[in-house]
């Protein structure tokens, strides 16, 4: 009974060791942060760890929320060269016909992507919206199954979009706290939304319509990224906020706040405990790995890389990371590319984070009978 006694401790031990959220649920209990909201969520972008949620997957209305996914597919659109910030849009008279947020889209009006997903980003235009929508995909029906496809893609189980501006709810249009973080996770990988989401005060129309960003965290809170705010009085007050600082960069989902006022605060308290207890710990050297050598292999190195993930988000700051390879002397031929060959331990403060597997960078075939005869009859005549 003592070993396994000894097992169960070290295992449960080894689990409790500074990585968070990403291996498991979140690290914070609801009782450990004072929210406001029914629905909230803490994540870290690198590593996509939960650090605090609370009801993260009740399925709630985002209102314009809704627009990271419509600014999603813009920008990978224009990643992809499908489309250009410079293209021309022509306002249909659908589009132009919309309210709430806007700014007042004519029919026939032309802007280009960059003017219209400004809007979109820094005032929620719901008019420029659908006309990003009509104007990539033939219809916003169409860009909305896009929508769809693209949640299932990120894992996102409990989201189902019918529009793409968040204006309205028909019962079948919804989200989660959880699939806000996701979506607004891959929004935040492409570097350039935040040259629009980072903007406070800006115009069109050469200056003569003025916008004013809806989340007022652009203005105030050092390190703000974004991204989206959403207010109807079906799903109260709603944010994806994300700041970046050091290197490290948040999302706080917040949804059905009170109040602008208490959906910020919320905002600002997770974001704040984010930057104040966690840091990220490189699960990766500064050097350069070894190769391994290979017994009977065609070529006599294999080449090494890392498997896994580059970073884990661990409790504290400023601690640094110590390193140990795991591997043999060598290794046999044939190597399959993939093949995992040794390991790297990372340490903080002498405790295991992280064990990561090294894999063979390319196969090696094993060496046949007359490659290995001429290799010995090569070696007899170098002596």
């Amino acid at each position: 009974m003592k070993p396994v006694l000894c097992f169960v401790i070290i295992f449960s031990i080894f689990l409790s060791i500074f990585t968070v959220g990403a291996y498991g649920e979140a690290y914070l209990k609801d009782t450990d942060i004072a929210i406001q909201a029914p629905s909230a969520l803490l994540m870290e972008k690198e590593t996509g760890a939960v650090i605090y949620e609370k009801n993260a997957h009740e399925r709630r209305f985002p209102a314009s929320v809704t627009k990271v996914m419509t600014m999603l597919l813009i920008v990978e659109d224009i990643e992809s060269g499908k489309l250009s910030l410079e293209d021309t849009v022509t306002a249909s008279e659908r589009a132009a016909s919309f309210g709430g947020s806007c700014v007042y889209l004519e029919a026939g009006e032309q802007l280009s992507v960059s003017d219209m997903l400004k809007c979109i980003a820094v005032v929620s235009a719901n008019d420029c919206a659908v006309a990003m929508a009509e104007h990539i995909s033939g219809s916003e029906s169409l860009f909305v199954d896009r929508m769809n496809r693209r949640a299932k893609e990120l894992g996102m189980k409990d989201t189902h979009f019918t529009n793409c501006s968040g204006l309205f709810d028909d019962g079948d249009h919804y989200t989660s706290a959880y699939d806000v973080a996701l979506m607004s996770r891959e929004l935040i990988k492409h570097d350039m939304i935040k040259d629009f989401t980072t903007i406070w005060m800006d115009s069109i129309r050469g200056g003569e319509f003025e916008l004013s960003n809806t989340n007022k965290l652009v203005h105030w809170y050092s390190g703000c990224t974004g991204l989206k705010t959403g207010y109807t009085s079906t799903s109260k007050y709603c944010l994806s906020a994300t700041a970046e600082r050091d290197g490290v960069e948040y999302i706080a989902v917040v949804l059905g706040g009170e109040s602008s006022d208490s959906r910020n605060k919320d905002a600002q308290t997770l974001l704040d405990v984010g930057f104040a207890n966690y840091s990220l710990c490189p699960l990766t050297r500064e050097e350069p790995l070894p190769e391994l050598k290979v017994e009977l292999g065609r070529t006599d190195r294999v080449a090494l890389e890392y498997g896994g993930e580059a970073y884990a988000l661990v409790e504290g700051k400023g601690q640094t990371p110590e390193y140990e390879l795991e591997l043999s002397g060598s290794v046999r031929a044939p190597v399959k590319k993939g093949d995992e060959l040794g390991r790297l331990k990372v340490r903080l403060g002498g405790e295991t984070v992280a064990e990561v597997p090294l894999r063979a960078g390319e196969d090696v075939e094993r060496i046949g009978f007359f490659g290995l005869f001429k290799r010995l009859g090569a070696s007899l005549f170098a002596i």
